[in-house]
Parts: structure tokens; sequence; C-alpha cells
């Protein structure tokens, strides 16, 4: 079973104002996929959960947009002492074991390379990387493609 897919059914259990169904799909996500991904959570279509979304953990009010590609081992959730949570823009590519941390807006089209700790907003069509995170370089926007196929362009470079 899918993370995202029972995901789904939460969610959508939740805005139908259930709050108690939720939280039961949401402990089963922890067990069956190995994960954390809150019902509460907004995560927008097309998104999708690198190999299952293993040891994906998510803030149950993260918002995540359209298209939005999360590698194993990511984290996006909150700081001490700071309240707000991240905002993910649609078409972002997060890499392997990246974490984002604490009230930070990931613009659209940006692409944060593995094990890179955010801890400040990246603007769109920005490529981030480290630890903490630096902007490495903006992208030439190409409107047919998507940040996981601008990594194929990147690497021949």
């Amino acid at each position: 079973m899918n993370a995202l897919i029972l995901y789904r059914i939460g969610h959508q259990l939740w805005e139908w104002g259930m709050p108690w169904f939720p939280r039961f799909i949401d402990k089963l996500v922890v067990l069956l996929c190995r994960c954390v991904v809150p019902s509460r959570c907004v995560i927008g279509e097309g998104t999708e959960l690198g190999y299952g979304g293993i040891a994906v953990v998510l803030h149950e009010r993260v918002r995540i947009g359209k298209n939005v590609m999360i590698g194993p081992c990511v984290t996006l959730g909150g700081r001490s002492g700071i309240v707000g949570v991240p905002v993910i823009g649609d078409d972002v590519f997060i890499g392997t074991g990246a974490k984002v941390l604490g009230d930070v807006r990931i613009g659209n089209r940006a692409v944060i390379g593995a094990n890179a700790v955010v801890l400040q907003s990246v603007p769109d069509d920005a490529v981030v990387a480290g630890v903490p995170a630096k902007i490495i370089r903006l992208q030439v926007r190409d409107p047919e493609k998507r940040p996981v196929e601008m990594l194929s362009v990147m690497q021949a470079e």
C-alpha cells in the first residue's frame, strides 16, 4: 500500500470532518510504509514519494505544491522556537535525506540537493545544497521540463 494513497483517503476524511478515522490511517501509514505523512497536511496532485516514502517525515501543517518529488529520508518540519513550518511550491525536487526546517518557503521549480539542510527560504528556479543550504545557481527556466528532468541536464554539463 502506497503512503500517498492512504494519505489521500485520510485527508479527504479529515476535510469531511471525521478526525478519528484519519488518525487511525496516520498510524497505519507509519506501520505499513515506515513514514510519517499526516492526513492534516496538504499535498498537491502529482506529488511523489521516492521509494514509497521510506523514512519521510512531514509535519502535520506542512503544505506541498503540485508535482513535487520527495526523496527517501526527507524531513519537512518545524524548528525549535520557530512557529512556522515549510511551504513547498510546485514542481520542486527534494533530494534524498534533505531537511527543510522552520518557517521557510521553497519556490516553484527549486531543486534541493541530497542531505541539504534548508533553514532559509529558497527563491523560484534555485538549486540549493549543503549544510546549511546555499544557493548554488539559478536555473534557466524551461517550461517543458520538470526539475527532475533538469537534473540530468545539469549532470551532463
